[in-house]
């Protein structure tokens, strides 16, 4: 398909040799082969879905001015589309994001998505429905963007009610990373335990920010909500918040994103529109680099049905008189945990029996205790 149709091109950017822009085809006059790059790129203008509408373009040049100026080498190749063109209503944006997403997909592409709100994550979600293939999502987000007590159009804080009734569902495991007390109630908490799926609040993950890699490790889609960085470090999201991650702990969280081998789509979201400060433009470039750096590193290790290259352990538990199955990979030691499946079911659910975990996990497990992200697919699963 001739993605042309949906992008506007950008004006031409200045860059320096030995950087990201130096490996970029952009869309300046011709429209890119992007079916010969590893990662595809582009910005979008698209605000309808927010609860604070705002239909100022996004100061994407300034953004693309600090990323492609970013020292690089090497031979990746990156193709940047340009700026998606918002259709006369949302819907018909939805629609060619979905498209967008979809054959990129088809092509093993990393994707990138910077601009517009949130609710676009479901566009992007839905990009997968052709591939009939149950994918993780995960959100870097303060609050759960769930609104339990009634049915409304869809919206940037909304979204994931839309996602979750879609039909047809392909919504294997879905994640929330930085989730704030105060914005999460016992209702929410209770959803989310009933249907098995995972939470890190804030506070955990800023004791120890390596928790997020397992998790991103599982992810095939990651939304991140700009308005997750606390406001002293970024000023450039639609909602400021005093507390959130910081910068560093945002791009390492990026860099994790960039190395799982089976995360193939990457949206920023909830990014002011108009001019943004010098520093907050810094700090989205920042991000993206992250994404692409860990891309650039990525092991191809993860065990998609093959465990020959890994290592294997396994611990016996007193309590079901069963063996836990641990995988080990030698070239990342990055860690797996093995969750038995009826052979009745659909053989589309083997890419999610091998869970990412760490070496704590293991740790717990030859303690006699089952690992609670062990329980939960395994109740999935059967």
């Amino acid at each position: 398909m001739d993605l042309s149709i949906y992008f506007k091109p950008i004006e031409k950017i200045e860059i320096k040799n030995k950087s990201i822009g130096s490996v970029t085809s952009a869309f300046n006059s011709s429209f890119p082969d992007w079916e010969s790059s590893d990662i595809v790129f582009f910005t979008v203008h698209e605000n309808r879905g927010a609860s604070i509408y705002d239909d100022n373009d996004l100061d994407h040049i300034s953004i693309r001015q600090k990323l492609y100026n970013f020292k690089w080498e090497g031979d990746l190749k990156i193709t940047d589309l340009g700026i998606l063109h918002p259709g006369s209503k949302i819907k018909d944006t939805y629609s060619a994001l979905a498209e967008i997403t979809f054959e990129v997909q088809k092509k093993g592409k990393l994707l990138l998505i910077l601009g517009g709100s949130q609710d676009l994550t479901f566009a992007n979600y839905a990009g997968y429905e052709k591939l009939e293939q149950p994918i993780n999502l995960s959100c870097i987000d303060h609050s759960f963007d769930v609104a339990l007590e009634k049915e409304e159009q869809i919206s940037s804080s909304n979204f994931i009610n839309h996602l979750l009734l879609h039909k047809p569902s392909l919504l294997f495991n879905f994640s929330i990373l930085g989730c704030q007390q105060y914005y999460v109630g016992n209702d929410d908490i209770r959803f989310f335990d009933e249907l098995y799926f995972d939470y890190l609040r804030l506070g955990e993950l800023q004791n120890a920010i390596a928790k997020s890699e397992p998790i991103l490790r599982n992810t095939d889609l990651l939304s991140v909500d700009l308005s997750s960085i606390r406001f002293s470090d970024f000023n450039g999201s639609k909602f400021s918040s005093t507390n959130g991650f910081f910068g560093n702990e945002m791009c390492q969280m990026m860099k994790y994103a960039g190395i799982s081998d089976k995360i193939s789509s990457i949206g920023l979201y909830n990014l002011k529109s108009g001019n943004l400060r010098d520093v907050d433009c810094e700090l989205i470039g920042q991000l993206l680099f992250f994404a692409i750096l860990g891309y650039s590193l990525r092991k191809k290790d993860y065990p998609f049905g093959n465990k020959k290259e890994l290592i294997k352990y396994s611990v016996f538990h007193e309590d079901t008189k069963h063996d836990l199955v641990f995988h080990k990979s030698a070239k990342s030691e990055r860690w797996w945990l093995e969750v038995p499946y009826p052979p009745t079911k659909d053989f589309k659910f083997e890419r999610h029996h091998l869970i990412p975990c760490n070496f704590e996990d293991y740790e717990i497990a030859q303690n006699g205790v089952i690992p609670d992200l062990w329980w939960k697919t395994y109740r999935k699963l059967n």
